[in-house]
Parts: structure tokens; sequence; C-alpha cells
């Protein structure tokens, strides 16, 4: 077995649990792989590893088994960048705050390790979202797994996002953005601006507007068989785009267009959690402050 370890950054609190993951890593003779992002963080911990060989994104990966996220959310969203086409499977280790992607526990390590050797584990399909412009924005990487989001940028006034739907005009959003959200991502920005939550396994993108001056426009959701096209118009020129964590400068002669990727995110679950599990714990529900 080998597999890939990818973190952005180590914590003063996170030592011991990255140490426990080499240790046990060492003892299984699992051979590894590690980023350069995270072989950087190692030095700087003081931590020793010694990786076949060191990643960057768009490597091939077709010899990696799983490939280890260390971090919280943020970081499972980069990782999507090595992964790409080869669509190996993710395991999430939370060592952030809120997790709803990273949902193993910094504790529960070793046990998931001891999991993927044994193959007690269960792999989730995850569609992408895919950008396409003239601008060739975020190329290679054009993909994300939350969200594609047109925002404003040097104003405080609104923008107007003309959004159409396989070439039929859906609406002019008059906003400050709008959001273009996958079933992953709608427990990300999409929900804080009131979308729904949408279960990972459907086949859809939910279309949310960012602080709309008309109450009356709500979150739609759509097929993600379709294309959606946008025009943008605003008092100035200049407005941001963002996929997942990365954001450019773009302005208003800029064409854009969103699809489905064609391949996919596959991440690990193990059998102690489930996405429902994961909303209960993450959102509070049932929980009475009073008591």
């Amino acid at each position: 077995m080998k597999i890939a370890l990818h973190g952005k950054s180590i914590t003063p609190e996170a030592i011991d649990c990255v140490k426990d993951l080499l240790q046990v890593l060492d003892e299984k003779s699992i051979d590894i792989a590690m980023s350069k992002d995270f072989e950087k963080q190692l030095k700087k911990v003081k931590l020793s590893a010694n990786p076949e060989r060191i990643l960057l994104p768009g490597d091939d990966l077709s010899d990696i088994d799983f490939v280890l996220s260390l971090g919280g959310d943020g970081t499972m969203l980069d990782t999507i960048a090595y992964t790409a086409q080869y669509e190996t499977p993710i395991v999430g280790i939370n060592l952030g705050r809120l997790g709803f992607l990273a949902t193993t526990p910094r504790g529960e390590i070793n046990n998931a390790v001891n999991a993927l050797v044994s193959g007690n584990f269960n792999v989730e399909s995850r569609s992408l979202i895919h950008v396409d412009s003239n601008e060739d924005l975020f190329a290679p990487f054009n993909f994300g797994l939350n969200e594609f989001t047109i925002v404003k940028k040097e104003t405080s006034s609104m923008i107007v996002v003309h959004t159409y739907v396989d070439g039929e005009y859906l609406n002019a959003y008059w906003a400050d953005g709008l959001i273009i959200s996958t079933p992953t991502g709608s427990t990300g920005y999409s929900l804080s601006c009131g979308g729904p939550l949408v279960h990972p396994r459907l086949k859809n993108f939910i279309l949310t507007p960012v602080s709309p001056h008309n109450l009356n426009v709500r979150p739609i959701i759509v097929s993600d068989q379709s294309e959606i096209t946008f025009e943008i118009e605003g008092r100035t020129n200049r407005f941001m785009v963002s996929l997942d964590s990365r954001s450019c400068s773009v302005d208003d002669k800029v064409k854009i267009s969103v699809k489905r990727e064609s391949f996919e995110a596959k991440l690990v679950r193990f059998d102690h959690n489930s996405y429902f599990d994961t909303l209960r714990q993450k959102l509070n529900w049932g929980v009475d402050a009073r008591n």
C-alpha cells in the first residue's frame, strides 16, 4: 500500500498527531509520498520522514492508494487539485475545527489507518464543478468541490449577474454576488447565504444570490447536466470570481460558463460516521441549550 500525505500547516496542537501518524505508517510498512507543502511543514516543526517522492499538483497519482488530507475543510478542497482525474480516495483527518468534509478526528488516526489496511471503509463519489472562460481562469486546475462564486469588488454598490441555463435566460441577479454550489458545497458559503442543504449524492447545482436587492429572489436548484453561463455588469468593470479557496479579479468582458466536471472526488467514510451524523454534530441539531 502507498499513501500520500498533504497538509498546509501543522499547528503546535497537531504535532503529536502527525508524529503518531508517521509512526503507525512506518510500523505497518506503508510506503508514503507527500506534497511539497507538507514536506515544508514537517521541516518547520522538526519532524522527519522518508517519503518515496515529493508531489506537486498535477503529478501522476496512479500508484497512490489513498491521500490523507491533514487539516480542515480548506485542506480537503486543496487536496482535490492533487487527486484530479486520478480520483484517488481521500481521507480527511480533521486537525481544524468545523470539518464537514474532514470528518475523521485527530484522535482516530490509528483507527483510520487500520481500517484502510483491513478494507473496512466506504468510498463516496462527489461531483465537481468545472469552469470554462475566455481568460483560462484557474487553469489548469479549473475545477472545485464546493462552489464557484461571482462577487462585487472595489465598490459598495451591487452588481448584476445575468444568468442563463443551457442558453435559456434565468434571471438578472441584482446582488452582492452569486454562488453556484455543488451538493457538497451546500454546507459552505451557500448555506451562510440562505441556500438549502442538499444531500451530496444528488446531481444538482444550487444557485444562491449573495444579499439580493429583491427579497423575493430565492435560491434555485438545477440539474448538474446543465451548462450555466453569465454576463456581469456594475458601476465598475472589475469583479471577483472564486473557485473553492482560490480567487482572482476579472473585468466585464470575461465570458464564463460552469458545468459538471467529467471526473469526481472520492471521499473515504468509515463505518462510525455518516453524512447525517456530521450534520447533526456540526449544526447542533437536537441540542437544547437550556439543558
